[in-house]
């Protein structure tokens, strides 16, 4: 009777969740290539302006990293008509917030304003877009806050530099071995010229969606739209031929080291495919079984039962172009990285050589349902995935049916996957340690 009650239960919930998340849009394009995607959602009086271009680490000169992540600052600092310093100024004494983030593919700009500020926020971002002023004073000025900012996250922070030294031995020819906060040294040899090239290249409306989201009037905004965003010229075509990585038939072992930490860590790191590949959302349940909360069955094995980890991660990094599949743990006590390699390779084997339970199985689709609940909660949220699966995906509707990829996933697919992609002769093992003075 509990069985039937309970699957009586989940049927509802699913039932009501595929409603509750349907959320409704309208697209259409600028005679200047920009994409402009609405969302009217009239429950609460706030509103979200956003764009996002389709530029990030992978697009910089190899000598000259950490351009897009640089623009990201240098695009605050004031336009024609917005003067300097006074971007956050504007938006905070009209009741609002901002940010901004940058990754390896795209650069994402957005404002959350109460709903009758929503022409602001849109001249705002066409201000940004129109009429940058991109200066010495700007650049030595940023210059100095990215550097701040690596020193925090990266140069001074623990494990700080694990990415890096990963995708260094995951891509030897696509660009995604750099990192997106770059080399302090190549945006000092930088000058103002190639800024200023770069935003011409890169920050054009044809490179770039346009997303409203929130307590608005539609044609009203529209008619802003076209006053604000029309007159910007568009820009040359942007094409993108990067290099194709050989794959990894060989297993490759590396050592780093980092001054900030005393436990050492080791990764299994593995080449995997676009995150627009099905695959990608196999690889996602897959980490998820492995080591989402205190259940999972790396830390019930290693950090529970065995007490041979402090911590146990499986990450599916996944990008435009490609993904890093990544096994991660720090040792406990005297607890060699070989042996916490083993025990993780042993937890991968059986999801290639056996099926999850179904019981495991019916938890996982549970969690999936929830995070994608989750990701649509709030206006804001939502501003970004529309601009996400538009610029990235191709299919803006992924936000009301990528759900649906991940419930079709099966068992014996993600057996098969495992199989696929997490073998020993495919991967990188990265032993980072504490870095001693002989090092």
């Amino acid at each position: 009777m509990k069985k039937n009650l309970f699957s009586l239960a989940a049927l509802l919930l699913a039932g009501f969740t595929a409603t509750a998340q349907e959320v409704k849009f309208e697209e259409y394009d600028l005679d200047n290539g920009m994409h402009v995607i609405l969302h009217q959602d009239n429950s609460a009086p706030v509103v979200t302006t956003s764009v996002m271009y389709h530029v990030g680490a992978k697009d910089e000169n190899p000598e000259r990293t950490g351009m897009a992540h640089f623009f990201e600052h240098l695009l605050f600092e004031g336009t024609k008509n917005i003067e300097r310093g006074e971007w956050f100024t504007i938006v905070s004494s009209n009741g609002g917030s901002n940010n901004a983030n940058t990754t390896d593919d795209r650069t994402y700009y957005y404002e959350v304003f109460p709903s009758n500020s929503v022409e602001l926020g849109l001249w705002m971002e066409s201000e940004r877009l129109m009429h940058p002023i991109i200066n010495q004073i700007g650049v030595d000025t940023q210059n100095e806050v990215v550097k701040e900012e690596k020193r925090l996250r990266v140069d001074n922070a623990p494990y700080g530099n694990i990415l890096a030294e990963v995708k260094q031995y995951m891509f030897k020819k696509h660009p995604y071995k750099g990192t997106t906060i770059g080399k302090m040294e190549h945006l000092d040899a930088a000058t103002l010229e190639e800024f200023q090239a770069f935003n011409k290249k890169f920050y054009v409306p044809n490179n770039a969606v346009l997303v409203v989201a929130g307590d608005i009037d539609v044609p009203a905004v529209k008619k802003m739209i076209k006053d604000y965003f029309g007159p910007i010229p568009r820009g040359k075509d942007i094409a993108r031929n990067f290099p194709k990585e050989d794959p990894i038939t060989e297993p490759i072992r590396a050592k780093a080291y980092d001054n900030n930490i005393q436990i050492p860590a080791v990764i299994a790191a593995y080449r995997t495919p676009s995150f627009k590949e099905r695959d990608a959302y196999v690889l996602d349940m897959i980490s998820s079984y492995l080591s989402d909360g205190k259940t999972s069955k790396l830390y019930k094995k290693l950090v529970d039962n065995k007490k041979m980890a402090l911590q146990v991660a499986a990450v599916n990094l996944s990008q435009e172009d490609y993904g890093t599949y990544a096994l991660f743990a720090l040792p406990q006590g005297d607890v060699s990285l070989d042996d916490l390699v083993k025990e993780m390779d042993e937890e991968v084997v059986k999801v290639q050589n056996e099926l999850i339970s179904e019981k495991d199985y019916q938890k996982l689709q549970n969690k999936f349902e929830n995070q994608f609940v989750n990701s649509n909660s709030s206006i804001s949220g939502i501003a970004n995935s529309l601009a996400r699966y538009y610029m990235l995906y191709g299919d803006v509707n992924l936000i009301n049916n990528e759900i649906d990829i991940y419930r079709s996933i099966t068992r014996e697919e993600m057996q098969s996957v495992a199989k696929k992609y997490l073998n020993p002769n495919q991967r990188l093992i990265l032993e980072y340690l504490p870095k001693k003075d002989d090092n």
